[in-house]
């Protein structure tokens, strides 16, 4: 056999061959899941640098709840989410979250720090990782391997007891878990493997479970944001084309604390803070007509998500129109600008090494950078000063023999000075390059976006996400795409993701077509044709000539799909006397697939039906129908055997094949 043997000869899989030509049919009895009433949706947004949930009772949906306020916060940024670090005791059980957590890491002794497991940012490992599995690991700050499952697991467990605990302060009687609804929200880019493997973290936390599967959605993050910013009112907006680059405001005042307060109608609750959400189509909104389009621009710590969406009147409804790009843009990228600054100046092997040694204090010193490049903005002049931990100073002269000092003068980097109270001054020249490398590819990549045909007449850009704080984020978009579409940042920008899932996990049909990010299809036998088929894929059963191996396509990457379509097609046992069918569903990110044997294409599910049993009267040519359904990020298929309606389910797995 040549090194591309058949997997259906090498296995001797009773095949299947297609029935009828290829056809869709619509589903109307889609919904005949009896719909679960919810008390309550909590949505939790769970960010590569910060997190947070939120929530809302189903008889008074038009309040958000963003949950109660931080211990523990940090100077210079606003709390209403806690960071993305999670610690864990040397015996590997879950100590802490947030900033509890990165606070007592920093606290420990370092003799003791370096048991301890301290994790953070580690949300990218789930982009960044390409053959993704319930096995996958993290790396903690010590450099010690636990199981990503496991720290996804204990971040989402904390943040279910948090809101449980939350919700039942609130009532006054205990909340239980079957009375939440759960949203989860991912990037729109990330992959499936990485969305299934949120919704696996989420069943090992026990948000839902696969017998109940409904008690979960996973949302995408820039559809919650576009649902969110769908009932902006004009007071809640800053609409950039009408305003100097300067938003009004001077420089020193970060975005979303100033002027934020005072317009959103907020009901203080406790120290939770509750928005009124109009039940109306805000003043913005009124102004698109049907076929309208607009990009969602949601920047984050991590990833930067684009997602083109249309309007279908009269509902509103969404439709999304091109299928959402990005990519690794985050503001995370301007850490590493700063990271690879310090590597300049003081060598990268002393911050390597300082990383290992002194995790803790590596920890403060990026506090301390965090609270200055929100401090940054297009025409500030005064330099940013960022204090060095003592630790810093002291271990840089064990391990060089001269002063931090020395190092700066030596470097000749321009526009980083050392300042008498022990800290790096910046001048904002110096911190505005740090972004230019990742602002310039969110533009570029918009750029590109820009260019696709489906992509013309965009009427508005809305941008969103953690790093849209940013008023150099903020220049550049304007100045780059100001005269195309007109530039419009939520106020509190921050939670606009958060705000949208809540709504969407109130109304999950508000989304109704998506774009499939994968062809999918059954391996199937297909009747040997000379001159058309591959002769290695020729393959003889009982007198016929077959070719194997065959891609039958249910649906291409690309295609539009609305939310509970099903596609069916039909099969019939490649072999009369078989009694029992295997159907092997795959996967493929290519639109054009002939073999399931061409690279890239995975296998992402198995339906076995057993054909044994029935009686003598199944005519001939049996009938198997399989269904592919459409779901929010799940896919379901399910094979029927006509004769006797026997039929098997599966979810399309792409983690544990």
């Amino acid at each position: 056999t040549s090194a591309y043997s058949s997997p259906a000869k090498s296995l001797g899989d009773p095949g299947i061959t297609p029935l009828s030509p290829s056809h869709i049919v619509k589903d109307s009895d889609a919904d005949d899941a009896v719909e679960q009433l919810f008390l309550v949706v909590v949505a939790i947004d769970f960010g590569t640098t910060s997190s947070g949930y939120a929530y809302s009772f189903t008889k008074e949906p038009e309040c958000i709840h963003v949950m109660r306020r931080w211990e523990g916060g940090d100077p210079g940024v606003s709390n209403q989410k806690t960071p993305t670090t999670i610690l864990l005791t040397p015996e590997r059980k879950f100590h802490s979250f947030g900033y509890a957590a990165r606070d007592f890491y920093h606290d420990l002794d370092p003799t003791e720090s370096k048991h301890w497991l301290y994790f953070e940012k580690f949300k990218m490992k789930l982009h960044t990782t390409g053959n993704l599995t319930m096995e996958t690991d993290l790396t903690a700050a010590n450099g010690k391997k636990v199981k990503a499952l496991e720290i996804f697991a204990y971040a989402l467990q904390f943040f279910k007891e948090q809101a449980l605990k939350e919700l039942s302060d609130q009532g006054g009687s205990d909340f239980e878990n079957t009375e939440v609804r759960w949203v989860i929200t991912v990037p729109a880019i990330w992959k499936q493997p990485a969305k299934q493997f949120m919704r696996q973290a989420a069943y090992k936390a026990g948000m839902a479970s696969p017998d109940n599967p409904e008690q979960l959605i996973i949302a995408l993050e820039p559809e919650a944001a576009s649902i969110y910013c769908r009932k902006l009112r004009l007071h809640q907006m800053i609409d950039l084309s009408s305003r100097a680059p300067v938003n009004g405001y001077s420089p020193s005042d970060t975005i979303g604390t100033g002027f934020t307060q005072g317009k959103e109608h907020v009901r203080r609750n406790r120290q939770s803070r509750t928005f009124m959400v109009e039940n109306v189509i805000g003043e913005i909104w009124s102004e698109l007509e049907e076929g309208d389009r607009y990009i969602v621009v949601d920047s984050g710590g991590g990833t930067v998500d684009m997602t083109v969406h249309q309007i279908r009147l009269p509902e509103g409804h969404l439709k999304e129109l091109y299928k959402a790009t990005g990519g690794p843009y985050g503001s995370l990228g301007v850490d590493y600008e700063f990271e690879k600054l310090l590597c300049k100046i003081f060598g990268e092997d002393f911050i390597e090494q300082f990383k290992i040694k002194r995790p803790a204090a590596w920890v403060d010193l990026m506090i301390a950078f965090e609270s200055r490049k929100r401090a940054a903005a297009p025409d500030r002049t005064n330099p940013l000063n960022i204090t060095l931990p003592f630790s810093f100073i002291d271990y840089y002269k064990k391990f060089r023999g001269h002063s931090v000092e020395h190092a700066l003068r030596k470097s000749n980097v321009d526009f980083v000075k050392w300042s008498s109270q022990g800290m790096l001054r910046m001048s904002p020249d110096a911190m505005n390059a740090l972004f230019k490398p990742t602002i310039d590819q969110i533009v570029q990549h918009l750029s590109e976006v820009f260019d696709k045909p489906e992509v013309t007449n965009v009427k508005f850009l809305f941008l969103v996400g953690g790093f849209a704080e940013s008023p150099l984020l903020q220049q550049a978009v304007q100045n780059a795409f100001g005269s195309r579409c007109r530039v419009i940042i939520p106020q509190d920008v921050g939670l606009t993701i958060l705000k949208g899932a809540v709504l969407f996990g109130l109304d999950p049909a508000v989304i109704k077509v998506r774009r499939s990010p994968l062809t999918y299809g059954v391996g199937v036998l297909n009747r040997f044709v000379e001159g058309k088929h591959p002769p290695e894929k020729l393959l003889i059963k009982d007198g016929t000539r077959w070719c194997t191996d065959v891609f039958d396509k249910f649906i291409s990457a690309d295609q539009s799909v609305a939310l509970g379509e099903t596609v069916t097609r039909s099969y019939t046992p490649a072999k009369p006397s078989q009694l029992v069918i295997v159907i092997n569903i795959y996967s493929s990110e290519q639109d054009n697939v002939s073999f399931i044997t061409e690279p890239g294409v995975k296998k992402c599910g198995t339906l076995r039906l057993d054909l044994t049993g029935t009686d003598a009267s199944v005519p001939n040519r049996r009938e198997i129908k399989t269904l592919m359904q459409f779901g929010d990020t799940e896919i379901k298929a399910m094979a029927v055997d006509v004769a006797t309606s026997k039929s098997v389910k599966v979810g399309i797995d792409f983690l544990n094949y």
